[in-house]
C-alpha cells in the first residue's frame, strides 16, 4: 500500500540571500523543529530519518527515511532513495529555494506500506481502514511542516 501526501508553502527569507541560501541548504537546522522526525541525521549529502506517527488500530508507527541532499543554483532539493528489506518505509522529496524575499518549499512524502494480503472480506475493510487512517495521519504531518520549518528559521536568525 502506498499513500502520498504533498506540502507547498514559502516563508519570508532573511534579509542575507547567503544567510537564506544556507538555511534551506541545511536539513539538519531547516527541519530542526520537526516534532515528528526522529533520529535525524545529515551525512555529506545523506539525510536520514524516522517518521513516527500513531496510527489507529496499529499504534506507534516509524518509517524510515534515507533522501540524497543536491544543491541547487538557488537551494536545495531531496532526493529520495529506496528502502530495501523494510515493511514500511518513507520516500521523502523536497525542494527549497530562494526566490527573491520568500523560500519557497515543496514536499511530497510517499509511505509504504506492507500489510498482509487481505483474503477476506473482514481483511479487506481492516485494509481500507488502515490506509484512510494512514492518508489522514501523512496529510496531518505535511500540513504541520510549514509551521515547524518557520518554528526553526526563526530559531536560527
Amino acid at each position: 500500500m502506498i499513500i502520498e501526501a504533498d506540502q507547498p508553502f514559502s516563508l519570508p527569507a532573511p534579509g542575507d540571500s547567503a544567510a537564506a541560501l544556507a538555511f534551506v541548504r541545511d536539513p539538519a537546522r531547516s527541519l530542526s523543529q520537526v516534532r515528528f522526525l526522529r533520529e535525524l541525521s545529515v551525512s555529506a549529502a545523506e539525510v536520514r530519518g524516522v517518521l513516527a506517527v500513531s496510527l489507529p488500530m496499529l499504534g506507534e508507527v516509524t518509517l524510515p527515511f534515507f533522501s540524497v541532499l543536491e544543491e541547487t543554483e538557488r537551494g536545495a532539493r531531496l532526493l529520495p532513495q529506496m528502502i530495501e528489506h523494510e515493511r514500511a518505509w518513507l520516500e521523502v522529496a523536497g525542494e527549497g529555494q530562494l526566490s527573491g524575499a520568500a523560500l519557497d518549499y515543496s514536499f511530497v512524502f510517499r509511505a509504504h506500506l506492507g500489510l498482509p494480503a487481505a483474503e477476506k472480506w473482514g481483511g479487506a475493510a481492516f485494509e481500507k481502514m488502515v490506509q484512510a487512517a494512514a492518508s489522514r495521519t501523512l496529510a496531518r504531518v505535511a500540513r504541520e511542516l510549514p509551521r515547524a520549518v518557520a518554528a526553526a528559521l526563526a530559531d536560527s536568525s
